[in-house]
């Protein structure tokens, strides 16, 4: 199997993603508009990672790599920045979530996240590790707090344990950051995903409709997806990833052309429509 996008599928890619110079992302609300179009985005990654990507869309280029000396890298600050302000915003969701990966969720899709890999309340002794638990009690009766608090306040002295309990709670939608900041020092003020996010994560979604539309989401942008790519992009199981490409596919949104290779039912007119808008 060919495991190379066609240019056209890239360039789809390009204006879906903001991949191009003329529309690179420079403010925290095109970051949020980025993020909208695409449903789910990635903050950090370069081109080495497929999907969207914020870091990607603010260099404005498909061959977007990272630098190793970040710091002073225009782009990558910049990237760092509106991440910030974004999350400040909170219009759209933010935290580490599969694989522990910086990521923004627009509000249509929290209910499909969460429906995959939220923990609900009843269960959360069973499935939640003891410090995780623990960091959620005090959040829960404080509301909001720093980090170096929160850790002193959950009784977890070791700062490995401490981050692997704020990750565990990030990655299972419980906890987000919604503030950071850099003086006196550096540090996030963290705060429940319910209390941001109420609406949303009360809805309830069964878990075929939410791998469904978390596959369309990513079709849409992506215009046509490579063995395997659903599934790195959104931490996915491979089975459960390809059931969502094949329910989009049994309602006509998407064809199969190969094994594990989808493409939207209607790329080429979207393609043409994209190059008459160009002329």
């Amino acid at each position: 199997m060919e495991k190379t996008l066609p240019e056209e599928v890239e360039v789809y890619r390009d204006r879906m993603w903001r991949r191009e110079p003329e529309a690179r992302v420079e403010t925290a609300v095109e970051a949020e508009k980025l993020v909208e179009a695409a449903g789910f985005c990635a903050a950090m990654t370069d081109a080495r990672r497929p999907g969207a990507s914020l870091y990607v869309a603010v260099c404005g280029r498909r061959d977007a790599h990272m630098p190793r000396n970040v710091q002073k890298d225009p782009e990558s600050s910049l990237t760092w920045v509106l991440k910030d302000e974004v999350m400040r915003r909170g219009r759209v969701y933010y935290a580490k979530l599969a694989k522990n990966r910086s990521t923004f969720v627009a509000r249509r899709l929290v209910p499909h996240f969460n429906a995959l890999w939220g923990v609900p309340r009843r269960t959360e002794s069973r499935l939640l590790s003891a410090d995780a638990r623990a960091v959620l009690k005090v959040l829960r009766r404080e509301w909001e707090m720093a980090t170096c608090d929160l850790r002193m306040e959950s009784k977890i002295a070791e700062r490995a344990r401490f981050t692997r309990a704020l990750d565990e709670l990030q990655r299972t939608l419980k906890v987000v950051p919604q503030e950071v900041l850099y003086e006196p020092w550096f540090t996030y003020i963290w705060t429940l995903g319910e209390g941001r996010f109420a609406e949303e994560l009360s809805v309830k979604v069964r878990r075929e409709e939410a791998l469904r539309e978390v596959a369309r989401a990513f079709l849409n942008g992506a215009g046509m997806t490579l063995r395997g790519e659903l599934s790195k992009v959104t931490g996915l199981s491979r089975p459960d990833a390809g059931k969502g490409n094949r329910a989009l596919v049994e309602e006509g949104y998407a064809v199969r052309v190969a094994e594990g290779v989808y493409r939207l039912t209607d790329l080429d007119e979207r393609l043409k429509q994209m190059g008459a808008r160009e002329t």
